[in-house]
């Protein structure tokens, strides 16, 4: 039962609780609206550091948030984790795994997940990095090889343990090809002085001819500049075609020995059951129009990195980044408080703020509207709009004395192999015993 008290007051629903619904549900807290947001999880992610997780860099908890205590203080918002199976637009209502519940209003805020462009082999062994739980994954991953790799005499085997090949040379991939080349220079030679740590390959291997498309030339030539420096082996016009397991196949038949490949190559919408086919466009994503109001909806609205919309300096939608997700999220709060005055909606224009992407220790790039910059500047502005762009205090402070003590002491003190509790069959071990 999904137990929410009925009042007088419209219901808006919010599924999703990334930086477009969240944003949303802050905005609306203090609204004659009443609010449920349903998640999965318990917790906001502070996706843009995924990448530090997965390296040891900072703890899980240090980027997330949970949501409860967020909106403790305010009575009209309501807080259900729990996976949404469908929706009926005709009876208004969605379908959850712990209920149904109804609503005058849904924001489709649910984002994207990877997209694998329908290779399975390459969906089934690659390691997605979408969640805190999947940067957990690699991180554990990293750690339990580098274990392994000390006790593996053959050459080609224990190859197959360090290198690392990640795919994908979007701000993702980038920055997590620096930061695995930070922690080779700088870590893994003294935590196993075992292993020859110049036999580490990291490989980037990016299907386009440049790095960090949509940011500018200068900022990718830089981009390449860095990663190089730091050792990571960067292919350009590399497009993956295969991955076993074991080896990664490349266009034109080449082959790379890895047994780990962290995917970071392009994003899907997630989809929504119940909604018409038509909605549906390039990537997954639900077309709306200027007011985010889903096609053929004026109930149904779709926000972030889920919905596709035209403008005049964005034909082909917007990319799909914080800043359209946060910016759509207050000028629909905005609308829904038009609606309780009777007033026209107002059309949603993104404002670019600009890009940025740090490569690793003292190196990172920005492109904002009037200045573009690279080198030890753009990583210090860098680490600054990230630590401002974290929820709560005690996140902040955490994540910049991490920050702080890595960069002192060129160590990490997160290198744990934190494997899942399994709880073993009681009748099972018993009558083994027997």
């Amino acid at each position: 039962m999904i137990n929410i008290p009925s009042t007088a007051q419209k219901r808006i629903v919010i599924i999703g609780s990334g930086f477009g619904g969240l944003e949303l549900a802050k905005r609306l807290r203090k609204s004659n609206y009443q609010v449920v947001i349903i998640d999965k999880n318990n917790y906001h992610q502070f996706q843009p550091l995924f990448y530090q997780v997965a390296t040891s860099g900072l703890e899980p908890s240090s980027i997330s948030f949970p949501l409860r205590k967020m909106f403790r203080d305010y009575d009209n918002i309501h807080v259900r984790v729990t996976e949404v199976e469908s929706v009926d637009t005709q009876k208004k209502q969605i379908y959850t795994t712990i209920g149904e519940l109804d609503y005058d209003y849904l924001v489709i805020a649910i984002g994207a997940d990877t997209n694998f462009f329908g290779n399975e082999n390459i969906q089934d062994n690659a390691i997605p990095m979408k969640s805190v739980s999947e940067a957990l994954y690699i991180r554990n991953s990293i750690f339990e090889d580098f274990e392994r790799s000390v006790t593996t005499p053959d050459y080609d085997e224990r190859q197959g343990l360090i290198d690392i090949v990640i795919v994908g040379g979007g701000p993702t991939g980038v920055e997590l090809a620096g930061a695995l080349a930070d922690m080779k220079n700088f870590i893994l030679h003294k935590d196993y002085p075992e292993l020859d740590t110049k036999e580490i390959d990291i490989y980037l291997l990016q299907g386009g001819d440049c790095l960090l498309k949509g940011m500018s030339e200068k900022a990718s030539a830089a981009a390449l500049k860095y990663l190089k420096k730091l050792g990571v082996d960067v292919r350009l016009n590399t497009r993956v075609t295969d991955y076993d397991g074991e080896f990664v196949s490349v266009k034109g038949g080449d082959k790379i020995r890895a047994d780990k490949v962290i995917w970071a190559a392009g994003i899907c919408g997630n989809k929504l059951e119940g909604l018409p086919e038509n909605t549906l466009t390039y990537g997954r994503r639900l077309k709306v129009n200027r007011f985010n109001q889903v096609e053929g909806f004026t109930d149904v609205f779709a926000i972030g990195d889920v919905s596709y919309m035209e403008e005049e300096k964005y034909p082909q939608g917007h990319p799909q980044v914080a800043q359209v997700a946060i910016q759509q999220a207050k000028r629909l709060a905005k609308n829904f408080s038009c609606l309780v005055k009777e007033k026209s909606f107002e059309p949603f224009s993104y404002r670019d703020l600009g890009s940025m992407a740090t490569i690793g220790r003292n190196l990172a790039v920005v492109d904002l509207p009037r200045f573009k910059f690279q080198g030890f500047f753009a990583w210090v502005v860098w680490l600054f709009v990230h630590l401002l762009a974290l929820i709560g205090t005690k996140n902040k402070i955490f994540v910049f004395l991490n920050w702080l003590w890595n960069y002192l002491t060129y160590d990490q003190s997160l290198r744990l192999i934190i494997r899942p509790f399994i709880k073993k069959n009681k009748t099972k071990h018993k009558n083994e015993a027997t």
